[in-house]
């Protein structure tokens, strides 16, 4: 948080900013907060702190100390927020652990209008209004059991079914007298006289003038110079952009660059006046002044609500987003639509232009000279008969650049519907903003009525044509969305027109009812929530914590800022830092390497490359990797060596100047390449069953279809990171490692460095998130460092920037799938023929083990009589695809689904009753002959559709699609069967250590790894029941290559169930040895038993062991047992989509998971809700874009989206199935990691559905492809119509494209 005292405004003003961004400079005279000051675990917490943890808001934690103090600053300006504005206050907050429904839940105490279940108290939807419709009877989400809950009025219910994971009257009150004090001297600072300040850097000089005076001089000095207020441009091009501008001005602390002025034409702003503080103003006028002054205004709010988020808003400044010239800014088209006028000033004296379209001269290029500086903005007020729209689309509502944007104004002859001006201005369709100058003077002079609006659209389809080639691809959908966005305006002009002239209505057609929605705003519900879990039966004793929600033991520490990951560890002495030189060819042979330039950089000690690696320089889970590079490229990003210096910054610098020269070869980009070039590695799995061709006879339909879906990018908060210390003898060396599987991280680094594996100790003591990233891929970066830490015998330390971890780790595997099926008329699958095409990259790593478990899930819960399947991996000159949560499970199952609603859409059935008549029964067997035992996806199936009132619903959609053409809803129900073990039989194994002190305290350690998922405590609450003691005397520390060896990679949603079994045969061999001290003092405490067996030398340490028992499949003849056992679940979603936009709002989704009797119900709910947002983002945002090099063009938060606060469900229930004890595990739980992630695909096929509606309306009813992820291109470009008819694709193979799907 960033405090100063305002003396333009007179007052203290408190805000967030993002601290990767703010130049140190900038904070001369600013107070900074961080999260380390305003509690701990010492002494307090503040309650910020407290309440995200105690309501389970923070699993990883890498992101929670971001959120606190986004939520800490907003309780500093507002301690009693609405719930819209905490809403609005984590915007440009991530998090990819926790669904984020659990911080919203726990922050929402904060809120005002805080009560029962989150609606407005008894306003409509609230929960005590109209029970019937809320979830199993209503529940009301909201009183924590207590006396008011609805559901302690079940009597017959034996069960109890809870709804409450924490409670909220144990949190202490917000007392904002309690906030440290703004220093005094700061205050009294502002009075004096301000100096002129000037830092030198290495490369860069910052100076800070304080009256216009200086900055106009410094500019004339420094005509090259670059003018910074927020650093939110600058910043970025410095740090990603590899781009140096020698001399920076401030103009912030200028009065002139920051006054705002109300004029008679309209309001003038200082070019240095923040985002949030044009927003305030602003505001405020629209609430004093008549609505037909304000039309501008208006759109320009519209535009700020969607711009960026808070922590960007707070610092950049409306200057900046003019000068940036960016083809994409929100506020240009606005500013240039409306003819906003800009003072400029140099030695020469002032002048004001129009921006207009002489304006931007080229990209990123404007009129203004080198020595001007702009002064002011002026936005103007609109005039009576004056309308004005902004429109923006972008890949995520929230904190997202715009793909297409807007600003549109009319102006009508007065009291008539006659044109008298208008303007159009787009950005996104050009290197600059443009004005459609052709079609506004063709529009001028004629009425505003259906005639005008086919002219207009016929105009600027050929006014704002692209080039089947330009940069940032999506052409048609670009070129769709500039029409689409004037109908909406059109619409609301027409809307306006009818309503000021309502006693003259001739003037104008009236808008036909179900076209209105098309011209609302994009309005959020607030959100509302349960979820339901059994509580433990009656009469387990207090202590047992097992079945209990539990907070993470980790928790506050995380909340406090005082959790220490691998890269807060303190420097030590003489540490170096490492950055790696990659490739930038995607198949090339290297001709040389030069180092020479980077030796001139500061700081620098050495570049090494293969010839240093002092073991093997072959590596890889398939031996078919290097640590570097020798001869050969294989993709862009390729490591080749890597450059150690003093510092970050200079051993950065220092590998931008590593030369290497190429020779190129022709890459292998796309599955569809690989396909027709038959570059795939050399295994090839099937999986056969029954009789295909039988099958198909027998059948009264076949359908025939493919399916692509694309990759997904982990986007753990914390990238990879290792510190290598060497011990100096015996060739020992320590590694501090951000990753899942110490045991390869310590083989592959012992291995290149050449010594025993004894030598090399990897420690683990937790990471910000893993997903399947860190369970071979952090070898590429440890290895390099420990080979680094080896030859020059000193410490050194890597994290990976994000743009570099994007880069060169790669992610989830892109699937092809090709299938035939065979059914009959009641919608009864008989036979299926499907070949699954993944793309793996330049290495075999673990895309085996992804594409046998595609193969062995692609029935997911559908019993199929007939298949014949082959699984096939793609060798690309890709970064090596990896494990990723789920694990080819969720692309097995995704295209099963595809060719189950064409099923439902051939029979003309309910696509519900078609899934439910093929699901498997108890004791089926799957296609790879495994009986299922246990089987309650029946259960969970009924449960969802009654807890949803999934029929109910089905006839409102209907009818709201009735009324609707440019809004549609869908909505769709999944069920899910995830298999529980490594598909490798010998990796379901797991090891435990437990020492018990002589004090009683136990220090526990065990083979898993800790990133968010709350293993650990997890494994503390099983030690405590097996021991029979409180969880306060258990502690585990770190997981260690020597403490437990040879562990199995945190990964396959096994780790609970394996380690939980070892750690208790560990207690269980103490409790044995204790057995005979107990007997003879029955009534003695722990610490006495404890003190007796070290006084009468018995051992206090003991191994524990597990392994899953009767594994092992035969994929030749499909035969053995590939799964120990089932996780089972079923989602419902409803969503609604803008035919128009292709945006889409998640409104409700309902899931019933079968998780086994809980070990930690908040825990198993936090991993439910977590995994299904991170497959919305699957199947519905992320998506990886590459050039048709191999180069990754997404390669940080910029262009890659993952959901944000806002993508969630608006009503999200979860709700843990009951009584359904599984005997395969430890304390009879289930697996939960991985099983609920495809559930989100329920989202993906609701949109499949409104989109189905869409075509409807169109006259359209043949089955349609919609590939994944549903982008909002996706999604507009299938909803075919007038508009998208008018711009048509070019042919493919006639262009080069921009992006290519691989």
């Amino acid at each position: 948080m960033i405090s100063k005292y305002d003396p333009f405004r007179k007052k203290i003003l408190h805000h967030t900013a993002n601290a990767c961004l703010f130049p140190v400079c900038a904070l001369h005279h600013v107070a900074v907060t961080t999260v380390e000051g305003i509690g701990n675990t010492k002494s307090r917490l503040h309650p910020a702190q407290e309440r995200i943890a105690k309501s389970h808001g923070s699993q990883c934690g890498f992101c929670t100390p971001g959120i606190v103090m986004s939520m800490y600053t907003l309780l500093r300006n507002n301690p009693e927020p609405k719930m819209e504005a905490i809403e609005d206050a984590f915007q440009g907050n991530l998090c990819r652990c926790t669904g984020y429904r659990p911080i919203l839940e726990g922050y929402r105490t904060f809120a005002k209008d805080w009560n029962c279940c989150g609606r407005v108290a008894n306003g409509t939807g609230c929960c005590r209004g109209e029970r019937e419709n809320s979830m199993n009877g209503g529940c009301c989400g909201g009183k924590a059991n207590g006396p008011g809950c609805c559901m302690n009025g079940k009597e017959d219910n034996v069960t109890m079914m809870s709804s409450s994971l924490f409670n909220s009257s144990e949190f202490q009150p917000l007392d904002p007298t309690q906030e440290p004090i703004f220093p005094p001297e700061l205050m009294t600072q502002s009075n004096k006289q301000q100096k002129q300040l000037c830092f030198k850097g290495e490369r860069v000089m910052w100076i800070q003038p304080t009256t216009l005076k200086e900055l106009v001089s410094l500019k004339s000095q420094y005509p090259n110079a670059k003018l910074v207020v927020g650093n939110t441009e600058v910043g970025i091009e410095m740090r990603l952009k590899n781009m140096l501008y020698p001399v920076i001005i401030a103009p912030a602390w200028i009065s002139e660059m920051n006054a705002v002025q109300h004029t008679e034409t309209g309001v003038t702003f200082g070019a240095a006046c923040t985002l949030s503080s044009v927003e305030e103003v602003l505001r405020k006028a629209v609430a004093e002044l008549p609505p037909y002054k304000t039309e501008v205004f208006q759109a320009v709010l519209e535009q700020l609500r969607w711009f960026a988020g808070p922590q960007i808003r707070n610092v950049a400044a409306l200057g900046g987003n003019v000068m940036t010239a960016s083809p994409i800014s929100d506020l240009n088209p606005v500013l240039m639509a409306s003819g906003s006028k800009l003072t400029l000033v140099s030695n020469e004296g002032k002048r004001i232009i129009t921006m207009d379209e002489k304006f931007f001269t080229g990209y990123r290029k404007t009129i203004v000279k080198p020595e001007e500086i702009l002064l002011s903005v002026e936005i103007p007020y609109s005039k009576k008969g004056e309308y004005f729209s902004a429109f923006k689309q972008a890949s995520r509502r929230e904190d997202d650049i715009a793909i297409v944007t807007c600003g549109m104004r009319v102006l009508f002859q007065d009291g008539t519907s006659r044109v008298e001006e208008i303007k159009l201005s787009y950005g996104g369709m050009a290197p600059t903003t443009v004005l459609a100058l052709k079609t506004c003077q063709e529009l001028t002079g004629r009425d505003w009525n259906e005639k005008l609006l086919q002219d207009a659209c016929r105009l600027l389809a050929s006014e704002m044509d692209l080039s089947p080639s330009a940069p940032g691809g999506m052409v048609e959908f670009r070129r769709t969305l500039t029409l689409s966005f004037f109908f909406k305006f059109y619409l609301t002009v027409l809307q306006k027109l009818s309503k000021n002239h309502n006693g003259i209505n001739n003037l104008c057609e009236p808008v036909p009812s179900n076209y209105i929605s098309a011209t609302e705003l994009f309005h959020k519900d607030p959100i509302a929530n349960a979820q339901l879990f059994q509580e433990v039966p009656k009469g387990q004793a207090v202590e047992d914590m097992v079945g209990r929600p539990l907070m993470h033991v980790s928790a506050t520490k995380q909340a406090s800022g005082e959790a220490v990951y691998c890269d807060d560890i303190p420097y030590y002495e003489k540490e170096l830092y490492l950055t790696l030189v990659t490739s930038t060819k995607a198949h090339a042979k290297i001709l040389s390497m030069d180092a020479s330039e980077a030796q001139s950089v500061p700081g620098f000690v050495c570049f090494i490359s293969a010839k240093d690696v002092p073991g093997s320089n072959v590596t890889g889970i398939a031996n078919d990797e290097t640590v570097f590079a020798e001869d050969v490229v294989t993709c862009v990003g390729h490591v080749i060596g890597a450059v150690l210096a003093d510092t970050q910054e200079h051993s950065r610098r220092a590998a931008k100047a590593v030369k290497i020269k190429y020779e190129e070869l022709k890459p292998i980009v796309t599955i569809q390449e690989a396909i027709e070039k038959q570059s795939f590695l050399k295994s090839i799995k099937r999986i056969n069953k029954g009789d295909v061709k039988k099958g198909f006879e027998e059948s009264d339909h076949i359908l025939e279809g493919e399916m692509y879906l694309g990759g997904q990018e982990h986007f753990y908060l914390e990238t990879h990171c290792t510190l290598a210390v060497p011990k100096g003898e015996d060739g020992e060396m320590e590694l501090f490692v951000s990753t899942q599987n110490p045991m390869k991280t310590q083989e592959f680094a012992a291995n290149a460095l050449g010594v025993p594996s004894n030598r090399v100790v990897v420690r683990v003591k937790r990471m910000g998130g893993g997903f399947g990233g860190k369970e071979t891929r952090n070898t590429i970066l440890t290895t390099a460092v420990a080979v680094a830490a080896f030859k020059t015998g000193r410490p050194v330390r890597c994290m990976l920037d994000r743009d570099e971890d994007m880069l060169i780790s790669g992610g989830r595997h892109p699937f092809l799938g090709r299938y035939k099926v065979g059914f009959m008329k009641n919608g009864k699958v008989k036979s299926l023929e499907v070949s699954y095409y993944s793309n793996g990259g330049n290495s075999v790593d673990l895309s085996y083990g992804v594409i046998d478990r595609a193969l062995l899930h692609l029935d997911n819960s559908y019993n199929i009589p007939n298949v014949s399947s082959v699984g096939i991996v793609c060798k690309t000159n890709l970064p090596s695809n990896t494990a990723f949560r789920g694990f080819g499970g969720p692309q097995g199952m995704m295209i099963a689904e595809c060719w189950m609603s064409d099923i439902a859409w051939k029979c003309g059935l309910p696509p519900e009753e078609v899934r439910k008549l093929n699901l498997y029964n108890e004791g089926d067997l799957t296609h790879f002959n495994q009986k299922l035992e246990g089987f309650t996806l029946q259960r969970c199936w009924d449960e969802c559709l009654s807890s949803s009132s999934y029929h109910a619903r089905k006839k409102l959609i209907e009818e709201f699609n009735k009324q609707n053409r440019w809004k549609k809803r869908g909505m769709c129900i999944i069920p899910t069967k995830f298999g529980i073990s490594f598909t490798v039989p010998f990796l379901n194994q797991a090891g435990a250590l437990v020492h018990v002190y002589t004090d009683g305290s136990v220090l526990l350690t065990h083979g898993g790894t800790e990133m968010g998922q709350g293993l650990h405590t997890k494994m503390i609450q099983v030690a405590s029941r097996s021991l029979g003691i409180p969880t306060s005397k258990i502690f585990i520390s770190e997981t260690s290559t020597n403490t437990v060896p040879n562990t199995s990679p945190t990964a396959a949603s096994v780790s609970a169930d394996i380690n939980g079994m070892a750690v208790h045969n560990a207690c269980q061999t103490i409790l044995k040895r204790l057995e005979p001290i107990k007997q003879s003092n029955p009534k003695g405490s722990w610490e006495d038993w404890i003190t007796a067996a070290y006084e009468s030398c018995v051992s206090l340490s003991a191994t524990g062991f597990y392994r899953i028992p009767d594994l092992g499949y035969n994929f030749e003849k499909n035969e053995g047992k590939p799964f120990s056992y089932f996780s089972y679940g079923v989602a419902c979603s409803e969503v609604e989509i803008d035919c128009l936009t292709g945006d889409h709002k998640n409104i409700r989704t309902d899931i019933v998971m079968d998780v086994g009797t809980s070990l930690n119900p908040a825990i198993d709910i936090g991993q439910i809700e977590g995994a299904f947002v991170q497959g919305l983002g699957l199947f519905t945002m992320e998506e990886l874009r590459y050039s048709p090099e191999g180069n990754l063009y997404t390669r940080g938060p910029g262009m890659y989206k993952i959901p944000a606060f806002g993508d969630i469900p608006t009503e999200f229930y979860v709700s843990l199935l009951r009584d359904c004890p599984n005997s395969k595990a430890v304390y009879s739980s289930k697996a939960v990691g991985e099983p609920p992630l495809f559930l989100s695909a329920s989202v993906f096929y609701a949109i499949k559905d409104a989109i189905y509606s869409a075509r409807k309306d169109s006259g359209l009813t043949e089955p349609f492809r919609l590939d994944s992820p549903a982008t909002p291109e996706r999604i507009r470009n299938a909803c075919v119509d007038i508009f998208t008819k008018m711009c048509p694709s070019a042919e493919p193979g006639t262009f080069k494209p921009w992006s290519v799907r691989v």
